[in-house]
């Protein structure tokens, strides 16, 4: 037999209810326990997580981000402007010199096509990073549907068991005016009463705050509308030796290397950064007093002295470096990540099948037993609530079985993607 304490006791018994009010979803995958019919449209969660991908805040930040990295990487391939200088020497007229000239800067070492790489590698990376953040976005979805759903199967499970503890009460207290049984059982009974109606404004103040987070990750307010539970249903999930290969191609390992590509194009900047610009200068010159007027050619380049842009080159090695290391260490962590998650999932799944198909049939038998009995005498009251809190906490068990594999899938889909 299964006990319970103090709250965990309140809880359970909410959770049995859901028998009399569940309906269950006919497929061979694990149904979602307690699927409550609704006169209104239902939230599935395919229809959230679309809502979400459409209205989130933040993935309409990074497209901004994206477009943005775009008009960076056309502006990178343009050359520099020339620049028209003009130099007068001398105030007496007659004896004035004049020069009209453009100088153009000149690119050396490959600097322009640096420049276009890492431009290029910065696109890359924020289009990764939206990716991700779109992935990472369903699963936060998906945790927060099923949290809600749960919220609003309890809030009914609540109301239910609240009813089911007034009819008790009400059968206690019929039986003790009769003088069947002692008038302690009408003292548990309105014990239990009281524990009830606790839990159902609990269940109400908790379905309120999961649907206010639900509904931020949509883009709404609130998400108001009921969940529909027919829908969430486990889906199968392949082999661990058939995901292992596809973290490869999931977003979190792009961007590590996306982040090691953009430090190698850094480092190529600062590598053409070494060799100095030229800037070439062509023009006129009109001297006033000799009353002519001459070509100017010039050519003007830094020397390299002082600064050869060595610090910068070095600093830009380690952090290529450490951009590899990082790149093989978010490798590692996936991969453990994926295997705890689908263990998780397994496991998780297996036992909500086995608690339907075994412990709440039995739990609720034992209870129908025992209440039968008490009718008839046989039993207190005391020993109705001992088999009405194994019923209802296999019940909840059950709930929090679901909940597990649901955070696993979660999670397998957060590092690998959509399963289906």
């Amino acid at each position: 037999m299964f006990t319970l304490s103090g709250r965990r006791v309140v809880t359970a018994l909410v959770s049995a209810s859901f028998l009399a009010c569940g309906s269950a979803a006919g497929q061979d995958a694990v149904p979602a326990p307690g699927a409550a019919a609704s006169p209104t449209r239902s939230l599935t969660l395919p229809e959230a997580i679309r809502q979400a991908l459409e209205r989130h805040p933040e993935l309409r930040a990074a497209r901004h981000g994206v477009a943005a990295d775009e008009a960076a990487l056309d502006q990178a391939g343009r050359l520099p402007n020339p620049e028209l200088a003009y130099l007068r020497e001398g105030q007496q007229a007659g004896a004035r010199t004049t020069t009209v000239q453009i100088n153009q800067p000149i690119e050396l070492g490959g600097k322009r096509q640096a420049r276009v790489a890492l431009a290029r590698e910065t696109l890359d990376l924020a289009r990764t990073e939206l990716a991700l953040r779109r992935q990472a976005l369903r699963a936060e979805v998906i945790e927060a549907w099923t949290g809600a759903l749960v919220a609003q199967e309890r809030r009914q499970l609540a109301a239910s068991m609240a009813d089911l503890a007034r009819k008790s009460f009400d059968t206690v207290s019929r039986r003790v005016a009769a003088g069947k049984v002692s008038p302690i059982e009408a003292g548990k009974a309105r014990l239990a009463q009281a524990d009830a109606q606790a839990e159902l404004a609990r269940a109400t103040a908790e379905l309120a705050i999961a649907r206010d987070k639900l509904g931020l990750l949509a883009g709404m307010p609130a998400a108001r509308q009921p969940l529909d539970a027919a829908s969430a249903v486990l889906p199968e999930v392949a082999p661990l030796d058939a995901l292992l290969p596809k973290l490869d191609g999931t977003p979190a390992l792009r961007r590590a290397r996306n982040q090691l590509a953009l430090q190698q194009a850094r480092t190529g900047v600062e590598r053409a950064a070494r060799l100095p610009d030229l800037t070439l200068s062509l023009g006129t010159q009109r001297d006033d007093e000799a009353g002519r007027r001459q070509a100017v050619v010039g050519v003007a380049i830094p020397l390299p002295l002082f600064n050869r842009n060595s610090g910068n080159l070095a600093a830009a090695l380690e952090r290529t470096e450490q951009a590899r290391d990082e790149l093989e260490a978010v490798r590692l962590e996936a991969t453990s990540g994926l295997q705890a998650a689908w263990t998780r999932y397994g496991q998780a799944k297996a036992e909500a099948a086995m608690l339907e198909r075994d412990i709440v049939p039995e739990a609720r038998s034992l209870y129908d037993l025992t209440l039968t009995g008490f009718e008839y005498g046989k039993f207190s009251f005391l020993e109705v609530l001992d088999a009405q809190r194994s019923w209802f906490q296999a019940r909840s068990r059950q709930w929090q079985a679901m909940l597990d594999a649901w955070r696993a899938h979660a999670q397998i889909e957060r590092l690998i993607g959509p399963t289906e």
